[in-house]
């Protein structure tokens, strides 16, 4: 699968965020908002997951065209994914 520079762009976005975590308990930030940070993060992974998922989902069913035995496995496939990344 390819990634477009979409999908890069958030996962440097998180790069960036967790710096800034570090950052900010080497300065001693206070626990909240070291945790609502670290959240803002956990919400951008599970995106980032679902958007990597819709895109290989729409990908593989166009593929798999009047095929329905493919598309019920690339179905499932993603739904695994889904599943397994909770």
């Amino acid at each position: 699968m390819a990634y477009g520079p979409n999908t890069a762009n958030r996962v440097k976005r998180m790069e960036g965020q967790m710096r800034g975590i570090l950052r900010m308990m080497e300065e001693g930030e206070s626990c909240k908002d070291v945790i609502t940070q670290l959240s803002a993060v956990r919400s951008a992974v599970d995106r980032t997951i679902g958007v990597i998922v819709s895109e290989n989902l729409l990908d593989c069913v166009s593929t798999a065209k009047g095929n329905a035995e493919k598309m019920n496995a690339a179905i499932q496939e993603a739904m695994d994914l889904v599943v397994k990344s909770r």
